[in-house]
């Protein structure tokens, strides 16, 4: 039997990704309700080649808005995947006003709702964040962790199983957050990247497919009813092997300027990852290897990434 899922968001990115994949692996059909408005999402090209087969069907609409909600409260969905929930009461909001049988709900949280500077691999089961952090990032990490426990106690309220699953630094085609694309600019407008050559900062990456992949290994799955799982590899990264996959993923040369992490900071370059072993956090992903996902070599990944970057910008 097809299975029915309602997606927020589901247009651009992970979301993108994980639409794609259920759509050419299996028959499931998909509600898509999106705002249709982001300038820097292209038209999902997905969208109007399954539409006339009735397996994409699509509400334009904020998911704060309740009449559109309200029109849905008589189907029934085997699950939830909600990309886009950022701020407390967002999910209670969606089980209020749809009103709808679902099934499972599955939210995609963050490895940042952990507790920082604990200085070890975090299973599930460790220390949330409770600090209140300045800024933009610290209201998307208070209202990820405040989601965790919304999204515990609304569908033991109504009878939905949950599953959470917490991402590492997420990269691939479409990427929104300046990580690799920062570097594919260097290459392709300098023919150079910034290398902090004193930097001894790790971090983990996960390519955007492998958690779309994810996402389709926990759906309907008993086994990730009421769990959460970290979406991630036991393989840490450092600025030396991310350089080294850049070198061996892409097919133009490029000349590797070692700067100084004082420079760095006097000039106020972004770099998108931790420059100190102080700054680094460090996750388990275990559990979800155990559940059967399979990771794609990182060189291929990068290498799919880059290609995708410049189709979009040649």
């Amino acid at each position: 039997m097809a299975q029915n899922i309602l997606i927020f968001g589901g247009t651009y990115f992970l979301g993108k990704a994980f639409c794609e994949l259920m759509l050419e692996e299996t028959d499931a059909s998909l509600v898509l309700m999106h705002r249709g408005n982001n300038p820097e999402a292209p038209r999902a090209d997905f969208i109007d080649k399954y539409a006339k087969s009735g397996r994409v069907r699509e509400i334009l609409a904020d998911r704060h808005d309740g009449n559109a909600l309200s029109s849905i409260k008589d189907e029934r969905f085997d699950a939830v995947v909600d990309f886009c929930a950022y701020q407390k009461s967002d999910i209670e909001f969606i089980f209020d006003k749809m009103d709808a049988k679902v099934d499972q709900y599955i939210f995609i949280s963050t490895t940042d709702v952990y507790k920082r500077g604990l200085g070890e691999y975090l299973k599930e089961d460790a220390e949330l964040e409770t600090r209140r952090f300045p800024g933009a990032a610290g209201d998307y990490i208070s209202g990820k962790v405040a989601l965790e426990q919304e999204i515990k106690d609304v569908c033991n309220l109504v009878g939905s199983k949950y599953t959470i699953l917490r991402p590492a630094f997420i990269f691939g085609p479409d990427n929104y957050a300046p990580r690799e694309s920062m570097y594919f600019h260097w290459i392709t407008n300098a023919g150079q990247i910034l290398h902090p050559m004193d930097a001894d900062g790790e971090f983990q990456m996960v390519y955007v497919k492998d958690v779309a992949a994810a996402i389709k290994l926990v759906l309907g799955n008993p086994k990730a009813y009421n769990e959460a799982f970290n979406v991630c590899e036991n393989q840490m990264e450092n600025y030396e092997t991310f350089t080294e996959c850049l070198k061996q993923s892409i097919d133009v040369p490029f000349e590797v300027m070692e700067t100084s992490l004082g420079i760095i900071d006097e000039k106020g370059i972004p770099l998108p990852f931790p420059l100190t072993k102080e700054e680094s956090n460090y996750y388990d992903g275990s559990k979800l290897l155990e559940l059967g996902i399979k990771y794609t070599d990182r060189v291929t990944a990068m290498r799919e990434t880059y290609q995708s970057y410049m189709r979009r910008n040649s």
